[in-house]
This record gives structure tokens, sequence and C-alpha cells, in this order.
């Protein structure tokens, strides 16, 4: 049995994001390409449907080189949300698959969509495989994409952003039902040298990354239901109100870091 699972990829790093990536860097030549699918899969199965040239479902290592004719500047990341489309080229198939997904990867005339599907085999063991969808694109999709705020500007927006939920969340005490996000969102505010990029990405691309990256799943986190009913209807929609603002800022910073323009 094979079913998409519906916010199984919510506490996961967007995939989509080390798909532009590492794909953006191996089209610039500063990563080889026997790196990349192994970089974008990590210990996951990934899949891809509709590719270019292909009549059935192939790994994503056969799929990758339908892109060795584009640029880095052609292979862009668009985290779409309802009441906020942004990137993406107008309503259709593709538009409506990133909505659901709330991500998605523009490349030139093709966009992919992951879906997460779980399986479960005769002796009731369940695992997850992505499978990467393939829809074709009109000429001009690039150009919603292109809009998106610089790394310096969505650096900025996120840092005011957190500041101001951060003070919101203690006031609703949030901490109380969900007590490990007080030390998720201590430790974002402390200096983070982490980087997950690949090569040829500058260091405010870097920093930007490691932060929002993680700042996703904590918002992931915070924006589920407390354990054992430890929140009711009010307190839920104050805590989301609080979180809109970040959650919108953090998607932005996303973007704007894996578009950053490379540097050998």
């Amino acid at each position: 049995m094979s079913l998409p699972a519906t916010g199984a990829a919510t506490l996961a790093p967007r995939r989509s994001s080390r798909f532009v990536a590492w794909v953006r860097a191996w089209r610039a030549g500063l990563v080889p390409f026997d790196e990349v699918a192994d970089e974008i899969a990590g210990d996951e199965e990934h899949l891809v449907a509709d590719a270019p040239g292909t009549w059935t479902d192939v790994s994503l290592r056969e799929a990758l080189p339908s892109l060795a004719k584009l640029s880095p500047d052609e292979i862009r990341l668009v985290l779409p949300a309802p009441g906020d489309p942004r990137g993406l080229p107008g309503p259709g198939e593709f538009a409506g698959a990133a909505l659901l997904a709330g991500e998605a990867v523009v490349a030139s005339g093709l966009g992919l969509v992951p879906e997460v599907r779980t399986h479960t085999s005769g002796s009731g063991m369940t695992w997850e495989t992505v499978l990467w969808r393939v829809h074709p694109l009109p000429a001009d999709a690039l150009k919603a994409s292109l809009a998106a705020p610089g790394a310096a500007e969505a650096e900025a927006e996120l840092a005011a952003a957190l500041a101001e939920t951060t003070a919101a969340l203690t006031r609703l005490d949030v901490a109380q039902w969900r007590p490990e996000l007080a030390g998720a969102l201590a430790a974002l505010r402390r200096p983070d040298g982490a980087t997950d990029l690949p090569p040829g990405f500058d260091p405010r691309a870097r920093r930007l990354f490691a932060r929002a990256a993680v700042l996703d799943r904590v918002l992931a986190l915070a924006g589920e239901s407390a354990p054992g009913g430890a929140v009711n209807t009010y307190e839920a929609q104050q805590r989301d109100a609080a979180l809109r603002p970040l959650t919108t800022a953090c998607r932005q910073a996303l973007v704007a870091a894996c578009n950053a323009p490379l540097r050998p």
C-alpha cells in the first residue's frame, strides 16, 4: 500500500531547499554530478515521476541529467503558502501541487514537487519514500520566482520577526505546553556557525540558511496541537497569530538563501 503522507515532512528540512542548493552548485561547476543525488536524498529513497524522456518512475540520479543544460539562475526555490503564492507562475496543476506541499522547484520549463509517500508491508512495517513529480511550465515561469527579496533584506526581516514572535510566545506562555520550544528559540538567538549549503554560497547565505532551516522545524513543532489538550481554541488562535509573521519571514529567508548568487 502506498499513499501520500500528510504532514509527514513537517519536522524534516525542506527537501526542495536541498534540491535547489545542490543542483545549482552542480550546474555552476562547483560540485561533481556524482555527489548531487546523495546530498539531496540523504538517508531517504528519492524517485522522480514524469521526468522528460522517461516512461516510468526513475531514481533521482537518473532524472537529474534532464537539468544538465540549465544555468544555476534557472533553478529556483519556491515556498508558497495559502494566501501567499509568491514565486509560482500562476494557477494550474503545478501551483496546486506546490501549495499543497508548501514547497517546489522551478527549473526553467519544469516544475518539481516532492510527495512524501508512506508504504506498509504485509508485516505492518512502514517506511517512506519521496517522489518528485515533474510538471511542464510555461516559458516565462521563472519571472515570478525572480521577484523574491535578496539575502540581506530577508536576513533583516527574519531577525525582526524572530524578536517580535519570541516576545509574543513568551507572553502566551507557550513553553508551558511546548517546553522544548524554549530551548530551541534560545539556541536560535546564539551565533550559529553551522552551514548546510554546498560550495559557492557566500557567508551571509550560509548563515541565513542555517538559521532559517532550524527555525522552520521549530515553527512546525510550535504549530502542532499541544499534547494532552494543554491549549484551548482561543490560545491556539493567539499562538497561530503570533507565529504567522515569523513563518512568512522564515520561508522568504530560505528562498533568499537557496536562490542567492553563487561564487566560485
